[in-house]
């Protein structure tokens, strides 16, 4: 019997065929087949929505391919991803492939879905295979027609109204408002000076501790900020403090659980994978991507190693959780094992259908398969590993110790002062002997260690630190806080947040400095815009309700084109509304006290297609501009064509070390004796040229536009539009690919035309936009 299996990544061909053995071919779609047509609407509005799906240029080869495959099959299990693309291409792939168009889905083809690529589920997802399911098909389809009537509405009214070449859309905008709000809580925010008082004492027993003024009889209230108001106060306070004897008054001792963290979502792995490793969340997932479809562990072959990447649900199965506990007990202990498999609650709003991210063998520890990972593999996959096996132990048994501490006159409490030390112990380390979580900026660690004092001691005042605080403004977002908000507010999904975070930075509305998210002049011009003119589109509230839409769509509970409609008649509204206003969105041109050279008149900041530039005021008559000065993420400017960041790589000329530079045509290096040396070199991708091994180096043309090229240009003329990839070829071996982007997702291919290797990272359509 000849049976075919189409996935959708041609890395999950291997591993799959190695589990079902030569009865089985395997065959790839590389994504999506079909998809709505680039250059038109695609959607038949007085139609109830219908979209006109066209094949995906460049797919006719693997249509082609898999019609041919599946004429020659006695049965065809369709086996794309489980979740609501996948549910998509298996729907289109079926169609496609089908002889009875009207009845794409007979009793030859199939659909097959597991959670992890392992011998027991893929055998046992052939053994009952299901129906293509609907609603999902239904739910994406919704979202992808949603985001056309976005994408297709504001794109160009943006052109017309602030600038060409630009693009809005559902989740990218309210994302973007996020972090602009954000920013103007920072620039709005106004410092309160405050103090506090630490005292450092000595007890009977060591060590030596320090404790912080939580009280006085002037001031009864404990909040820190309006205790000790300004130095005056402070050092009143310091000098009072000097003169008292002090006593350990009270210990208060607590016994407390702290319980293991649930195993990863994919919002938590994105979040601790910035923290811990920092990892961009499209990384996270990338590598996640390959972990799940199978890395070659040698003569075993390719092994899927971890379960399904995309999902909100911290369910595990019992069979993982039995083995997990097998291997604590060997390796940790008895005690390290709860009384029950511990279970953990997923949100009300959580789809349930695939389980936590989690290994999907007990016997592939991280330490064990290191020499068959990349780095970022093995440091992913070390993270995912400690975070299940540490989310099935046992709690951490701690104690929290405060000691109360009093100012005494003649030997008697007069209760003038109280002073607090607080210290926790851990008495068993429980799932803490494996794994901590890491914290998100501002976010406080347990007290310190304290001696083993007696209630009534006396305790030896050693030292008083006054110090200056100033209330802080609300941090900015790095990658996982805004993970951890959009997901609060139920703003994407698990499948869209790598996406968004990765979108609102190509598009230039938002820059990542130092790890922190500023929103640029440009993605503030365009928010103002979307909030004034379409104030329900970017609500956050608003945009939370039509994922929960979608959600129910999903579940069968709503019909698609219902949703579709009353989202579309006040947005087409609004847009029609918008297009009839005249005039340029465009910030105000900025007074300088510079002065132009030409002929003396003040010179503005004015905005222009790549940004603000210096501009003189006596234009059109004088027509001077020069690049502006900007900021950095510690508000110290500096010219554009000055110094960035030192290097270690020296100049061939004088040996000065040489240093990075932005210019007219981007980032090179620069010999740091200029002007005495003007040595400069483009800046290398770190991947060698295929035609004599020189660097490869990115270029920027005339235009601006960027390419990539030998560094011994012009004695060698290899030169490529598309940006390398350091990734091999799985077809040649060749070291590297190129990646093409455009809406359907990312392509990589193989830059030798006769290898022909393909594939396309699929992008959830433009949900994410």
């Amino acid at each position: 019997m000849n049976n075919l299996v189409i996935v959708e990544s041609p890395a999950k061909t291997k591993t799959i065929h190695k589990i079902l053995g030569k009865e089985f071919t395997v065959k790839a779609s590389i994504g999506h087949i079909k998809d709505l047509p680039e250059k038109d609407l695609g959607v038949e509005i007085e139609n109830n929505f219908k979209p006109n799906y066209v094949v995906i240029p460049g797919k006719e080869k693997v249509i082609k391919e898999l019609k041919k495959a599946s004429k020659e099959a006695d049965k065809v299990f369709l086996a794309p991803d489980p979740d609501r693309e996948g549910e998509a291409i298996a729907w289109h792939i079926a169609h496609e492939i089908s002889e009875k168009k009207s009845q794409p889905l007979n009793e030859k083809i199939y659909r097959i879905v597991f959670n992890e690529i392992t011998e027991r589920a893929v055998r046992e997802a052939v053994k009952k295979p299901e129906k293509i399911d609907m609603n999902k098909v239904d739910a994406q389809q919704a979202r992808r027609i949603l985001d056309r009537l976005v994408g297709y509405g504001l794109s160009p009214l943006l052109w017309r109204k602030v600038r060409r070449g630009l693009s809005a859309g559902r989740v990218q905008s309210v994302s973007v408002r996020l972090v602009v709000e954000r920013e103007r809580e920072i620039e709005a925010f106004k410092p309160e000076e405050y103090w506090s008082i630490r005292a450092e004492f000595e007890g009977s027993q060591p060590p030596v501790f320090w404790a912080r003024l939580y009280k006085t009889s002037q001031q009864p209230k404990t909040d820190s900020k309006s205790l000790i108001p300004d130095g005056e106060a402070a050092n009143a306070i310091v000098a009072d403090l000097n003169d008292k004897e002090f006593v350990l008054s009270k210990i208060e001792r607590k016994q407390k659980k702290r319980m293991p963290y649930p195993p990863f979502i994919t919002s938590t792995l994105q979040q601790e994978a910035a923290r811990k490793l920092r990892f961009p969340a499209k990384k996270t997932m990338s590598v996640a991507q390959q972990l799940y479809e199978g890395i070659e562990l040698g003569e075993e072959g390719a092994v899927g190693l971890i379960t399904y990447m995309r999902t909100d649900s911290h369910r595990v199965a019992s069979e993982a959780q039995e083995w997990a506990r097998k291997f604590i007990e060997k390796v940790y202990g008895k005690d390290y094992i709860p009384e029950k498999p511990p279970i953990y609650k997923s949100k009300a709003s959580v789809q349930d259908a695939h389980e936590a991210i989690r290994p999907t063998y007990p016997d592939k520890r991280p330490e064990e398969i290191k020499q068959f990972f990349s780095k970022d593999q093995h440091a992913l996959y070390t993270l995912i590993w400690n975070r299940f096996i540490a989310s099935q132990m046992s709690p951490a048994q701690l104690e929290q110790t405060t000691f109360t501490i009093e100012s005494v006159h003649a030997g008697q409490p007069v209760s003038l002062y109280e002073l607090r030390a607080t210290g926790t112990v851990i008495r068993f380390n429980g799932f803490m002997a494996l794994y901590i979580e890491g914290r998100d900026n501002g976010e406080e660690e347990d007290g310190e260690l304290l001696p083993a004092l007696k209630e009534g001691e006396t305790l030896k005042l050693l030292n008083l630190l006054p110090r200056q605080h100033f209330t802080m403004p609300p941090p900015r977002y790095s990658e996982a806080s805004l993970i951890k908000a959009l997901e609060e507010r139920g703003i994407g999904r698990p499948s869209t947040y790598a996406a968004i975070l990765s979108t609102i930075q190509k598009r230039k509305y938002v820059h990542k400095t130092e790890g922190k998210f500023f929103p640029t002049e440009l993605g503030i011009v365009v928010n103002d815009y979307l909030v004034e003119r379409f104030p329900e589109l970017i609500d956050i509230g608003f945009t939370a309700k039509m994922e929960d839409e979608l959600d129910r769509i999903e579940d069968g509970k709503m019909k698609w084109v219902k949703v579709v409609r009353e989202f579309y008649n006040p947005f087409s509204h609004d847009l029609t509304e918008a297009i009839k206003t005249t005039g340029k969105v465009k910030p105000k041109d900025i007074p300088t006290e510079a002065i132009c050279e030409k002929c003396g008149l003040p010179m503005v900041t004015r905005w222009g297609r790549h940004g603000r530039f210096m501009a003189c005021t006596g234009f059109p008559k004088c027509k001077t501009t020069r690049p502006i000065k900007t900021e950095s993420a510690e508000h110290k400017t500096h010219d554009i064509e000055k110094i960035t960041q030192l290097t270690e790589e020296k100049c061939v000329k004088c040996g000065a070390l040489m240093v990075l530079k932005s210019g007219r045509y981007g980032k090179f290096l620069a010999c740091s004796k200029y002007p005495e040396c003007k040595n400069t070199k483009p800046l290398s991708t770190g991947i060698k040229c295929p035609k004599d091994g020189g660097d490869i180096v990115e270029r920027r043309s005339r235009k601006g536009k960027p390419f990539w090229s030998c560094s011994n240009y012009p004695r060698c003329r290899f030169a490529t539009w598309y940006k390398p990839v350091p990734q091999k070829c799985p077809k040649c071996g060749t070291d590297f690919l190129l990646e093409k982007n455009n809406k359907g997702g990312t392509i990589l291919f193989c830059h030798k035309k006769e290898c022909g290797y393909k594939e396309t990272e699929k992008a959830p359509s433009e949900e994410a936009v």
